[in-house]
């Protein structure tokens, strides 16, 4: 009787531990958010993505074209992979690839000033592809950014809030699921690449010495601004490097306590400034600044969460 009893308490503890376990899943992902953050969100991304199509269109021809900086003859696409999908082909005339970009960039515009916002947000992502891909070894992280942002932005109702379609919609935007995936979308995929970031710079001698900070400082085919004379300072070095390297690695767990995210954050701030001042980088930082303010408090509407759920009313703040 002992051993049935002890078993069937087992078996009760096992189901409430998966019971808590799936509010607490259930209340990170689809507690209503309101969209205003997810606004903001939209318009800065938009800015930064018609800024990137205004480059482009400086030189379609060195991008894009049949002569281009990455000429692969006739092929429609540079890499040999079937889901490297690019609507810019070398053959094209340079007036089709011009109306190609001026599209994407009138994609990103609108849905910056979100109007008609989901469809923009669609032929914007697709445009960003076909850029991406036709042209790789001219992308780096800052467009790897703009591609995290854009997924969510066509998820969620983006265009809720501070936006030309809001104008003209009658009823008034609401708390919804839909932002809050958007949201813990970019949150989860900033925790993934910090923490990949993080522990591929622990396969480096030089991230373990303290020294790294160093070598970016001291090509002076790569800085923006001369900081040599840290070299008078290595113990600063030292501090820098692995307090780069500590955050990084711990983001992904320090990110989420209320008590830490502040401080995770102001670091944020510490470190993409510095890289975009110094190593002139600057879009690529605020891309990451803007991608970390998801983490800013979204103001969910806690209304309908269960009010005997300690998970559910101690974790979305």
């Amino acid at each position: 009787m002992k051993n049935t009893s002890d078993s069937g308490l087992s078996r009760q503890e096992s189901l409430n531990w998966f019971a808590a376990w799936w509010r607490a899943w259930t209340t990170f992902w689809f507690t209503p958010s309101n969209p205003l953050l997810l606004g903001v969100l939209r318009i800065l991304v938009g800015a930064l993505l018609a800024w990137s199509n205004f480059v482009w269109l400086l030189d379609q021809e060195g991008f894009f074209g049949l002569s281009g900086w990455q000429s692969t003859g006739n092929v429609w696409r540079l890499n040999d992979q079937p889901w490297h999908w690019s609507w810019y082909f070398p053959a094209q005339t340079l007036l089709a690839t011009k109306s190609l970009t001026f599209v994407s960039l009138f994609a990103a515009m609108s849905l910056s000033v979100g109007f008609v916002t989901r469809p923009a947000a669609c032929i914007a992502l697709a445009g960003y592809v076909s850029a991406v891909n036709r042209a790789p070894l001219n992308t780096f992280g800052f467009d790897d950014v703009l591609g995290i942002m854009l997924v969510p932005l066509i998820i969620g109702t983006a265009g809720a809030r501070l936006s030309v379609d809001s104008i003209f919609r009658k009823k008034q935007s609401v708390p919804n699921t839909e932002t809050t995936i958007a949201l813990r979308l970019i949150q989860v995929h900033l925790c993934t690449l910090y923490f990949f970031s993080g522990c591929g710079k622990l396969l480096g001698a030089s991230w373990w010495e303290g020294t790294a900070l160093w070598g970016a400082v001291a090509n002076i085919q790569y800085r923006t601004i001369d900081l040599t004379f840290l070299a008078w300072h290595p113990l600063l070095i030292n501090a820098l490097t692995l307090g780069t390297l500590f955050w990084e690695v711990s983001y992904a767990a320090l990110i989420w306590p209320r008590l830490t995210r502040p401080l995770v954050l102001a670091m944020a701030v510490f470190v993409h400034l510095g890289i975009g001042l110094t190593m002139g980088m600057m879009e690529f930082g605020l891309a990451m600044l803007i991608a970390n303010m998801a983490f800013l408090p979204p103001h969910l509407n806690m209304s309908q969460t269960p009010p005997d759920s300690k998970l559910a009313t101690g974790r979305n703040t």
